[in-house]
């Protein structure tokens, strides 16, 4: 059960029937970006999740999108069907303005309508609504639904989240949770993740970020990542005083 932008409880299948009228009207206004700006941030690993707008080729076959590699959920997910964009609740940290695109993963073209489901890890490596990492079992819960929530892709096959960039835990690399539904169906189960270099950068120079000690884990020793994670990791540029990450998710429908 979660709760609509007005505090009202609502059921994942209501949620999900609310945000397909509501991509209508404002909902979809807000989510709305154009393909263009979502390409430009793209990383090489996103790029290629697309077939190139040459057409067929010579071979005279169909364009393919690559399949975006399907990664564990984790332990952290909790159904709360939370609609927003601004995700963050008043934490602290880097900006990080999301754009994620879903497109169909044989025609290349953008799914409008998809409900895409992040949820990760504040600056310190804490996640909302969960019992912290090393608590022992009689451990009261985290409070709140911080860095959760759930967006209807637009027409260009985006949804757009303000958020932070996530802290590290105890052996797992920087990354987000992300899962896609399509017609009350789970497609898309997945990490994304970010350049060590970049997350060595805003550790480095940010608060609160800058008062924990060195990350423990980069993307080589996480074994998720490792399991495709190199196609889940986001093209990210500066905007402002924060950033703007983007990726191209490639799905069945």
């Amino acid at each position: 059960m979660g709760v609509l932008p007005g505090g009202r409880p609502v059921s994942r299948r209501r949620a999900l029937a609310w945000l397909g009228i509501a991509g209508l009207g404002s909902l979809a206004a807000a989510c709305s970006r154009r393909l263009s700006s979502a390409r430009s941030t793209s990383s090489p690993s996103a790029t290629a999740t697309r077939a190139s707008s040459g057409g067929s080729g010579s071979s005279g076959t169909a364009p393919s999108c690559v399949l975006t590699p399907e990664l564990t959920e984790g332990p952290f997910y909790l159904p709360l069907n939370l609609v927003r964009s601004d995700i963050t609740e008043g934490k602290e940290g880097a900006p990080l303005e999301l754009d994620l695109q879903v497109v169909d993963a044989t025609s290349c073209q953008p799914i409008r309508g998809a409900i895409v489901d992040i949820w990760h890890a504040d600056a310190l490596g804490v996640y909302s609504g969960v019992v912290p990492l090393g608590a022992n079992s009689t451990a009261p819960s985290t409070s709140g639904t911080f860095l959760r929530g759930v967006q209807s892709t637009g027409s260009d096959g985006v949804a757009t989240f303000q958020s932070l960039y996530p802290g590290w835990y105890q052996g797992r690399a920087v990354h987000i949770h992300v899962k896609v539904h399509l017609d009350d169906q789970t497609v898309h189960t997945g990490q994304l993740f970010f350049q060590d270099g970049l997350t060595a950068t805003v550790y480095g120079a940010t608060a609160p970020y800058d008062t924990r000690p060195v990350a423990d884990t980069t993307n080589e020793g996480d074994d998720i990542y490792r399991q495709g994670g190199a196609q889940s990791t986001l093209g990210v540029k500066r905007k402002g005083s924060g950033y703007v990450g983007a990726i191209i998710m490639g799905v069945n429908r």
